[in-house]
């Protein structure tokens, strides 16, 4: 008799490709949304896994901040090209002309957290009842607070009270008129799951992952890179550094790292010695103690 040897990524695809086909059965018009960072593109090898050779049973959908690496940019609209789906953008800039937000001010202005007015703007107008997100539970503690299936109210808001069982992998999709529902399947993955996947399966990735020589300021300790998006004066002083992004957001609020990691092996390694989550080069999840969790209780991803 053949016999087949599973390992852990095994377990790990076939549970997320298990939860995006229950996705595809139990909802009316689901949407996956897609950042260009290294999670979402993991979902769509899970998602052509899941449904090829037919037609994802979703379109992408991209909050585009205005404020975006150029790389990501660039490798989103190849990959479209590439993978032949439909893309649905929803713009902050266009959210910002028409006042429905207000841009902030001063030295660490960030468009990141007006993303949510776009995206639940974007949810209803296109009657999305799911949503396919690449949040993991090993990235920030509200992240972890999650269930695989996160129902949102009808105003798109997160009740960390109102999470339902998920008992024996059942998920329960049911919601009322006007609610959503939040799917993660990779939540159970880590970050060097993450990475590991990538290299079995060859993705290939925006540059800006791997390690690159790059303008960068120094901003609340963190480095920043240099673009006209960030509010700079006379203290910030720009100097050249090897560097590369642990995760992929607005450039107003993501800060890179010194590294040399050039390969996927090198940055397994880096991040198997790293005390610090990827989150922690996200200065947003520093304005308080609990504001991924104020974010996400407004509508946040």
């Amino acid at each position: 008799m053949s016999t087949y040897n599973f390992d852990y990524l095994d377990e790990l695809e076939a549970e997320a490709i298990h939860i995006l086909r229950e996705v595809a059965g139990q909802f009316e018009k689901p949407a996956l949304l897609f950042s260009g960072g290294k999670d979402s593109i993991t979902l769509v090898r899970l998602a052509e896994k899941a449904f090829r050779p037919g037609k994802f049973p979703f379109p992408l959908v991209h909050i585009d901040t205005g404020h975006n690496f150029e790389e990501t940019i660039t490798y989103r609209d190849k990959m479209i090209e590439r993978i032949g789906e439909r893309l649905i953008v929803g713009s902050v800039q266009e959210s910002i002309d028409k006042g429905k937000v207000v841009e902030q001010k001063g030295k660490n202005a960030s468009r990141n957290a007006l993303q949510t007015v776009t995206l639940l703007d974007t949810i209803a107008k296109y009657e999305f009842d799911a949503c396919i997100g690449g949040a993991r539970r090993d990235e920030e503690k509200a992240r972890a607070k999650e269930r695989i299936f996160s129902v949102r109210d009808e105003f798109g808001q997160w009740d960390p009270k109102r999470q339902r069982p998920e008992l024996w992998n059942i998920y329960n999709g049911k919601i009322h008129k006007g609610e959503n529902v939040r799917v993660f399947p990779i939540s159970n993955w880590t970050e060097l799951d993450v990475w590991n996947y990538i290299r079995r399966e060859k993705i290939e990735l925006p540059s800006i992952y791997f390690s690159h020589e790059r303008e960068v300021i120094t901003r609340n300790g963190q480095l920043m890179a240099a673009s006209p998006f960030l509010n700079m004066d006379e203290e910030d002083f720009i100097f050249r550094k090897q560097v590369r992004f642990r995760t992929v957001g607005d450039m107003s609020c993501t800060a890179a790292v010194e590294s040399e990691a050039t390969l996927i092996d090198d940055i397994i390694s880096e991040i198997s010695e790293s005390k610090i989550s990827e989150r922690g080069a996200r200065l947003d999840d520093k304005v308080s103690e609990a504001a991924m969790e104020d974010r996400k209780k407004g509508g946040y991803f």
